[in-house]
């Protein structure tokens, strides 16, 4: 039902993006870069997090790493990254196809600063084999996300 809602999402709010499902799994950030012919960086990694009850999800590039210092100062205190379960009944999506698109509930949504080094960037699309390709700017005002810095400073290896 997850890839229905993100269908039933997009039909409304944005029917020129086309969901790609493709036959083999794109669950991991390794995985989908490869399925999609894409950097891992411009895959959208969705992660589901709390800091005391409040539950929020943090869109960033597929290859930052959240800094907790600059998370617990943006967010107000120690983040941690919910389970599975608890990220499946939150949004309906598992692991591996959470997305910030078609949730059963409004959350609040962030997204990472790291997105903008990219005009497009392909975030899940609640499955392991789906996704879409959309500039992060548009993904942002699609979810009424509100742009932050959360992540490490991406350092790229020489």
């Amino acid at each position: 039902m997850s890839l229905e809602s993100v269908r039933q999402f997009f039909a409304t709010h944005a029917p020129d993006i086309a969901i790609i499902e493709l036959p083999v799994s794109t669950a991991t950030v390794e995985l989908a870069a490869k399925g999609h012919g894409v950097l891992p960086a411009q895959i959208a990694k969705t992660l589901c997090l709390r800091v005391g009850e409040q539950t929020f999800l943090v869109v960033a590039r597929g290859d930052a790493r959240l800094d907790n210092k600059k998370a617990k100062a943006v967010f107000g205190g120690k983040v941690s990254m919910l389970g599975a379960e608890d990220v499946l009944a939150l949004t309906s999506h598992p692991v591996g196809g959470v997305c910030p698109f078609g949730l059963p509930q409004p959350m609040p949504i962030y997204c990472d600063v790291s997105l903008q080094d990219f005009d497009e960037v392909v975030p899940a699309a609640g499955s392991t084999h789906s996704a879409v390709r959309i500039a992060p700017n548009r993904m942002a005002e699609l979810v009424e996300a509100q742009w932050v810095d959360v992540c490490q400073a991406f350092q790229p290896i020489d």
